[in-house]
C-alpha cells in the first residue's frame, strides 16, 4: 500500500515525517488471544450454564445509566474493536490449560473444556455506528446469543466501548472549543499504558482530532501522525540555534521547532535572524496568549507570516476556549494528558444488562428493579427525531418490534453481526470521523457548549413503559 501524506495546515507541503504506510486500514494487528480478557465470574457462570444444560438464548444491552457531569452527549466509539473480538474469539490451548488448572474449575467436568476448544461466537449484534451521539439510558450495543456466549463477552465489550466512547466524547469537546483549528492528540506518554494510548488516539480521531503523535495508531488504524521535537533535542546541543539548524537540515521545509526550552521570544528572534523558515513553531509553556502574540509579531516582522504557531502544555477544551476568547494567534493545538485520560470525566459507567431470555421458543423479558438501577425490559431500538433543518430534537427508546414513534424518526441501532459474522464491511476510519463531525454538528447548539446542562430529551414509548410496569410487577409479585 502506498504511503499517505497528511497536512496539518491546508495548502502547505506535508511534513516528511507524517508519511505513513498502513496495515489493513481500521483493523488492529492480532497478536494474542483475548478469550481470557474477562472477569473470572463470566467464565464460572459460563461453566455453570454448560454443566446445567441451560441453552437459553439471551439478549443483553450495553448502555450508560447517567452522563458524566461535564458531558451533554457521548460519542460512540469502540464498535469496530468489539466486532473484531467477537468474530475472532477463540480459546487457545494455553487458555484452556490455565482454566483447567484454576482452583475455581476443579469440579468442572472435562466436557466444558472440550466445548471451549470449539468455542465460537454465533450470536447477533445490533449497535449504534461509531461516531453517533448517544445519551443516558440508550442501548448502544444489543447482543443476542446463547446465554453462555453472551455472558462470556460482557467484560471485553464494556471495557472497549466505555474507554473509547469516553475519549471520543472528550475529543469532540476539545475539537469544538478549537473552532476549526487543528487539534493533535498528544497523550501517549500519559495514557494508562501503551494499548490505551493507541486506542485513545483512535477514539480521539473519531472525535474530530486531526491526528495523533502515536505511531502505532498510524500503522494499525491509519490515523494521521504528527510530531515536533522535544526539549531534550534542543538541550543536547550547546547552542539552541544549532539544534534548530541540524533538525531542519534533516527535515527541510517541514519542521515544527519547539522554542520554549529557554526563552520563547529570544528563540523566535534567533530563527528570524538566521533566516530559518520552519513550517511552525511550538509553545509548550508560559503565558500562551501573551507569548503567541509576541512571537507572531516577531515572525511577521521577519517575513515569516506563513510560519504557524502551535501550542501545547496541559491544554483542554476550557483552556483552548479561553485562549481563543483572548484572541491568541494560535493556529493549532496539541492536547495530551487531559484528552488521553479524559481527566475531568475519567470513567464512563456503561453497563451490560440482561433484558430478555428465550427458552423453548418463549420470550421472557427481564428488568432490574433495585433503586437507582432500574432497567427497561426486552430488545429495544432507539429512534432519533430531527427538525426541518436537520437538527436533532429528541430520542425515543422503543421495543424492537414497535414502529417508529414519530414519522420522521430514524433508527440508530443497526444489525452489524449475524450468526457471528459481519453484515457489512468495516468503514474506513476517515469515514467514521467525518460521520462523527457531521452528527455533532446536528446537535442543538446548547448541547455543544462547554457549560453543564441537560442532554437531548430521551423518551420511552407508552408500550415500553407499560411493559416495564408489567414485568416489574411480575418480578416483585405485586
Amino acid at each position: 500500500m502506498p504511503a499517505k501524506c497528511y497536512r496539518l495546515f491546508p495548502n502547505e507541503r506535508s511534513p516528511h515525517h507524517t508519511s505513513i504506510p498502513q496495515v489493513a486500514k481500521g483493523q488492529a494487528v492480532k497478536s494474542r488471544s483475548f478469550a481470557l480478557a474477562t472477569d473470572l465470574y463470566e467464565l464460572t457462570m459460563a461453566a455453570a450454564y454448560f454443566c446445567n444444560d441451560i441453552r437459553a438464548v439471551a439478549t443483553f444491552e450495553l448502555f450508560v445509566r447517567e452522563l458524566p457531569a461535564d458531558r451533554r452527549f457521548l460519542l460512540v466509539a469502540g464498535i469496530e474493536q468489539i466486532l473484531e473480538y467477537l468474530e475472532e474469539l477463540r480459546f487457545t490451548d494455553e487458555d484452556i490449560a490455565y482454566l483447567r488448572a484454576h482452583p475455581s474449575f476443579a469440579s468442572v467436568p472435562q466436557d466444558f473444556f472440550d466445548y471451549l476448544e470449539e468455542f465460537r461466537f454465533t450470536g447477533e449484534v445490533w449497535a449504534m455506528p461509531e461516531g453517533t451521539p448517544a445519551f443516558a439510558g440508550e442501548p448502544i450495543v444489543r447482543v443476542t446469543a446463547p446465554i453462555l456466549q453472551a455472558q462470556i463477552v460482557e467484560t471485553f465489550l464494556l471495557a472497549t466501548v466505555n474507554f473509547q466512547t469516553m475519549i471520543a466524547s472528550k475529543a469532540a469537546r476539545v475539537v469544538g472549543a478549537a473552532r476549526g483549528k487543528p487539534v493533535i492528540e498528544f497523550g501517549s506518554r500519559r495514557a494508562h499504558g501503551s494499548e490505551a494510548a493507541m486506542y485513545a488516539a483512535r477514539a480521539a480521531y473519531i472525535g474530530g482530532c486531526t491526528g495523533t503523535s502515536n505511531v502505532e495508531a498510524g500503522l494499525r488504524f491509519g490515523v494521521p501522525t504528527f510530531g515536533t521535537i522535544a526539549h531534550s533535542w534542543v538541550m543536547s546541543f550547546d547552542d539552541e540555534l544549532a539544534a534548530f539548524e541540524h533538525f531542519m537540515r534533516t527535515f527541510p521545509g517541514s519542521t515544527t521547532l519547539l522554542i520554549d526550552t529557554y526563552d520563547s521570544v529570544a528563540a523566535a528572534r534567533k530563527i528570524v535572524s538566521a533566516g530559518l523558515r520552519p513550517q511552525a513553531v511550538r509553545l509548550d509553556s508560559g503565558d500562551l496568549a501573551a507569548l503567541s502574540r509576541e512571537v507572531r509579531r516577531i515572525l511577521d516582522d521577519g517575513g515569516l507570516r506563513d510560519t504557524r504557531i502551535f501550542a501545547s502544555g496541559d491544554l483542554d477544551e476550557y483552556r483552548i476556549d479561553e485562549l481563543l476568547r483572548l484572541g491568541a494567534p494560535i493556529d493549532a493545538f496539541g492536547v495530551g494528558t487531559r484528552l488521553s485520560t479524559s481527566s475531568d470525566a475519567p470513567n464512563l459507567g456503561g453497563v451490560y444488562k440482561l433484558v430478555e431470555v428465550v427458552t423453548d421458543h418463549q420470550a421472557k423479558r427481564k428488568v432490574k428493579t433495585s433503586p437507582g438501577k432500574v432497567t427497561l425490559p426486552g430488545r429495544k431500538q432507539v429512534w432519533r427525531v430531527s427538525d426541518a433543518s436537520g437538527t436533532y430534537t429528541e430520542d425515543w427508546i422503543a421495543l424492537a418490534d414497535e414502529p417508529a414513534p414519530v414519522t420522521s424518526a430514524e433508527p440508530l441501532l443497526r444489525c452489524v453481526l449475524q450468526n457471528g459474522a459481519r453484515t457489512e464491511r468495516a468503514p474506513a476510519l476517515q469515514e467514521v470521523r467525518e460521520r462523527a463531525l457531521a452528527n455533532v454538528a446536528r446537535l442543538p447548539a446548547d448541547l455543544r457548549r462547554l457549560e453543564r446542562g441537560a442532554g437531548l430529551p430521551v423518551r420511552i414509548t407508552p408500550r415500553l413503559a407499560e411493559e416495564q410496569r408489567r414485568v416489574a410487577a411480575s418480578c416483585t409479585g405485586r
